[in-house]
């Protein structure tokens, strides 16, 4: 005879532990799932290791989707505030960083503790370990295969993520389930990821190490934040930012003096004309970098013996300094999976899919991606609570 639960939760991660907690204290009995021996893997090096379990700023603006709308409803239903009371609750000491970034003073180990407690509370079965064998439908509900043993529920929540850090597990399994039932996916793609340069920008992997904050663009999106340049590439906060909007063989913008206004290579040239150029870069750049934007600007000498138009046009390259990537570093270094299981499919009020009813999408498994800063932990947290809130009603 198969087990027979209410709602079996696929993936143990941020959004399907949220789920089956909540379900599980709204009376529902939950079976938890998950082919890793532990839970929360991805939790546990976020942030550093202190998971930046959500951001104070979070709103549907902040994400990705084909449908920019799609996440109001969950976000709106269930806030950064709201999460924070969770942690507080548990007397989690936390802080927060730049850019409305909270973090755990300790461990990211508390959150998954929490989340293990959480679920507890509501009384979920946890099978960890065991990947599900074979899934399908049939007279209103769900059967999954788990060693040889059939589990089955009315209900069948997809929280398995994206196929983003592979070597923690990941995979594209909730694509595949998805298809499986009908649901459309937008293509997949790395996001959140350092871009890798070509050899004819090889002088700028040179650098590897150097950081600097800068202003990046890409078309009409923009983000001021550290630029750090790599062996392979570019990465640091503001790179990881654009790459997620960014298209491949397409180029990128870099201002790397976003605090200097219009023409202030000329105001120098009045104030100090016995300066020499490469120490005017020096002074708003790292060492290293100033000499090989100078190197490349091909510009040396005191600033009073450089020509107003010259300096001018190597104003203008600092401000807009375009990269062309050829690539990033994908799947092995992306910290989410942008695209997924289709808006188009769900209700943005429940997660539950428009053709298959009791068929649920949280998380990164969706297409919804947030800003880099704990904006896809508070994706999770919501999407998870409104899938959730429809089980409970059901």
């Amino acid at each position: 005879m198969p087990d027979t639960y209410d709602a079996i939760v696929l993936g143990a991660g941020a959004a399907g532990m949220m789920c089956a907690a909540t379900a599980g204290q709204l009376g529902k009995r939950v079976l938890l799932v998950d082919h890793a021996e532990a839970p929360g893997k991805k939790i546990l090096i976020s942030g550093g290791g202190r998971c930046n379990f959500t951001n104070v700023h979070a709103k549907a603006d902040n994400y990705l989707s084909a449908n920019p709308h799609f996440a109001k409803s969950a976000l709106g239903r269930y806030r950064p505030q709201d999460f924070i009371d969770l942690v507080d609750r548990y007397g989690i000491a936390w802080h927060e960083k730049t850019l409305g970034q909270l973090f755990c003073d300790g461990s990211a180990r508390q959150i998954v503790d929490l989340l293990l407690e959480e679920c507890q509370a509501g009384g979920v079965t946890l099978r960890l370990g065991h990947p599900a064998s074979a899934i399908d439908h049939a007279d209103g509900r769900f059967r999954v295969t788990i060693d040889g043993q059939v589990h089955e529920a009315p209900a069948l929540v997809l929280a398995t993520g994206g196929p983003s850090i592979p070597k923690m597990g990941a995979t594209g399994f909730a694509y595949d389930i998805a298809r499986q039932f009908g649901l459309s996916v937008v293509q997949p793609r790395p996001a959140l990821v350092p871009f890798t340069l070509g050899e004819d920008e090889a002088l700028f992997r040179e650098l590897s190490g150097v950081s600097t904050e800068v202003e990046v663009r890409w078309n009409k999106v923009k983000f001021r934040e550290a630029a750090l340049f790599t062996h392979r590439g570019l990465s640091g906060p503001a790179m990881l930012q654009i790459s997620s909007y960014w298209q491949h063989r397409t180029a990128i913008g870099v201002n790397f003096l976003p605090d200097r206004g219009i023409d202030w290579l000329l105001a120098e040239k009045r104030e100090h004309p016995r300066m020499q150029f490469a120490t005017v870069l020096s002074r708003g750049l790292p060492d290293r970098l100033a000499g090989a934007l100078g190197e490349r600007l091909a510009l040396a000498g005191e600033l009073g013996q450089l020509t107003d138009k010259a300096l001018r046009a190597a104003e203008a390259r600092l401000r807009d300094w375009q990269f062309s990537p050829n690539g990033t570093e994908g799947y092995a270094k992306a910290e989410v999976t942008a695209g997924g299981i289709s808006t188009a499919d769900l209700s943005s009020r429940t997660m539950e899919a428009r053709k298959m009813p009791g068929l649920y999408a949280i998380g990164e498994a969706v297409d919804v991606t947030g800003w880099l800063g704990g904006y896809n932990f508070q994706w999770a947290w919501a999407s998870g609570r409104a899938a959730a809130q429809a089980i409970g009603e059901a």
